[in-house]
């Protein structure tokens, strides 16, 4: 897989993120669920913990990954969906740290939502990836 960043501008690179990214020569691609802070089990983990539940839904967006034999290297779109946009701020080093660990930067969206499949859920990520 050959991928190139696409940034007409550099003020996204600060921030940890390419504006576009040409992905060439792949062969499969992987679109993940909306990950979020569940447990194995189904169970909300770290209720009211924004840096936690940014890291569990990670660990799950890379579990997915794994088992599709790709890290977050392969991720080629990353959309963060949080219930408090200052809080996700606060807190998104969490994961720009492994990210930029791996040197990934994907592009994606950032949205504040009313809600997510449970009230006690501040984050949900949703990933695609390629190979």
């Amino acid at each position: 897989m050959k991928r190139s960043a696409v940034n007409p501008w550099e003020w996204s690179l600060k921030f940890g993120f390419n504006q576009g990214e040409v992905v060439e020569e792949h062969t499969r691609m992987l679109v993940c669920a909306g990950q979020t802070s569940l447990d194995g089990d189904g169970e909300v983990a770290h209720a009211g913990d924004m840096a936690r539940q940014i890291g569990q839904a990670l660990d799950n967006v890379e579990a997915v990954l794994a088992k599709a034999g790709m890290d977050l290297t392969n991720v080629v779109r990353l959309n963060m969906y949080t219930t408090d946009m200052e809080l996700f701020l606060e807190h998104v080093s969490v994961m720009g740290k492994r990210l930029e660990a791996v040197d990934a930067a994907p592009p994606g969206s950032l949205l504040q939502v009313s809600g997510l499949a449970f009230p006690e859920l501040l984050v949900e990520l949703e990933a695609t990836a390629v190979s």
